[in-house]
């Protein structure tokens, strides 16, 4: 009788992640575990039966207290190799359902820490780290009243949700009331949360002003074992969603190392153990400021652009400092080459055609180009990264000559759209 394969249990269904399966060991299984009602709203069935690999779906409302534990107690028997937090929701379940299986993890506390950004503000002080103010809100006058303490602008957002789902830059009174109501609105990510779920709390914090970074560390028993400061870039208006990435950042003078120390005592501070962390600052006077950081790979091609730019394959070794095993691939300290990526978007409305692609994919430099917006598809108002409609990576000498062929390409690309019929 054939020995029964050993699992990589993904939390959370994620289709960067699908893209990643080529990494697992020839006698490995992947098991993703979803919410029931993000399998039905996201059609997760349909799109596993599209893999080419081995594969099992197991529906389990992994948000609940001690959906974990229960996890356990039913799937005792599934060998697993590795536990993997494949989305932000994901990350208080794989942690404690790591423990329970004995494997490496980031470990419940750190993960309940970073999944909380009110609470993951007092712990970063209380370590040092500089923080803006933050004071959570419930109601109208709670926003108006810490707008007249603090002054204008000032940041309006949720304290446990993704992808700047919510979040309003207030640069006047008159901002509040719309602000206040598109944060109650988090119908944009509702495909990736249960219906059973409350409205996210929010928080009203005071606005940092200075050029924004991410962190990403590659952690192993609370030793760092790569790190990376990636450059972010914004769209202009009240919501701070992302334009683009550069890899490596271009940074001055202590500012990298200063990034990389500052997260690494948040890593200690929250008692992350083993895995991924994604940190996001703003630096104003060569301090930086943390705005919120997670216990999972990042989104946005980061990743992909990390890989490119040190030529190596740093979802491989996230695999394996979780399943415990020596990393396979080299980590370099330095990046051999800048890499960049740029983000297409659409105006308002549904999509009549889309156009340049192909050319985009022409331009030097150019590594990939997609649009993943169709004919018939919905177009948002640009509120938060999932109204953005495709993206351009490039890869060149110089972050200069990156991102120029990244906007040069993405200048290639329409998505011509109508008003949507009332």
């Amino acid at each position: 009788m054939p020995t029964p394969r050993r699992t990589i249990v993904l939390v959370g269904f994620s289709g960067d992640w699908t893209l990643f399966l080529g990494r697992l060991n020839p006698e490995e299984i992947v098991v993703f575990v979803e919410e029931p009602d993000v399998v039905r709203k996201r059609g997760v069935r349909d799109k596993l039966a599209a893999l080419d690999c081995p594969w099992r779906l197991i529906e389990w409302p992994h948000r609940d207290p001690g959906a974990a534990d229960a996890f356990a107690a039913a799937f005792g028997d599934l060998r697993a190799a590795a536990v993997v937090p494949a989305l932000e929701y994901a990350v208080p379940f794989a942690a404690r359902l790591a423990e329970r299986y004995g494997l490496p993890g980031a470990s419940l506390g750190a993960a309940l820490v970073l999944r909380d950004k009110a609470v993951l503000r007092r712990v970063a002080a209380a370590a040092g780290i500089a923080n803006p103010v933050s004071r959570e809100v419930g109601s109208l006058d709670a926003v108006r009243g810490f707008a007249a303490e603090h002054g204008l602008p000032a940041i309006l957002k949720p304290a446990d949700l993704q992808a700047s789902l919510g979040t309003y830059v207030l640069t006047s009174e008159a901002d509040i009331p719309l602000a206040w109501e598109q944060a109650q609105d988090q119908s944009d990510g509702d495909a990736f949360n249960p219906d059973r779920l409350p409205p996210s709390r929010l928080l009203m914090e005071t606005f940092v002003r200075g050029a924004e970074f991410s962190v990403e560390l590659l952690v192993a028993e609370g030793e760092c074992l790569f790190g990376n400061v990636t450059g972010k870039q914004l769209y202009k208006g009240p919501h701070p969603v992302e334009s683009g990435h550069t890899v490596p950042a271009d940074v001055r003078g202590d500012t990298g190392a200063r990034l990389l120390l500052d997260t690494r005592r948040l890593v200690d501070a929250t008692g992350f153990r083993t895995g991924f962390v994604h940190a996001e600052w703003i630096v104003p006077d060569g301090v930086p400021h943390l705005v919120e950081a997670a216990g999972r790979l990042p989104g946005d091609m980061i990743m992909p652009l990390i890989n490119h730019a040190y030529g190596t394959d740093l979802v491989a070794a996230f695999l394996d400092v979780m399943r415990g095993a020596p990393v396979s691939v080299p980590l370099p300290n330095r990046a051999a080459t800048r890499t960049a990526v740029r983000f297409v978007t659409a105006d308002e409305g549904v999509v009549e055609a889309v156009a340049g692609v192909e050319e985009a994919r022409a331009v030097d430099h150019v590594l990939e180009a997609l649009v993943f917006a169709d004919p018939g598809d919905e177009v948002r108002e640009l509120r938060s990264s999932f109204d953005r409609v495709g993206f351009v990576t490039a890869a060149a000498p110089t972050t200069g000559a990156a991102v120029d062929a990244a906007r040069a390409a993405t200048d290639r690309i329409t998505v011509k759209t109508v008003p949507a019929r009332p």
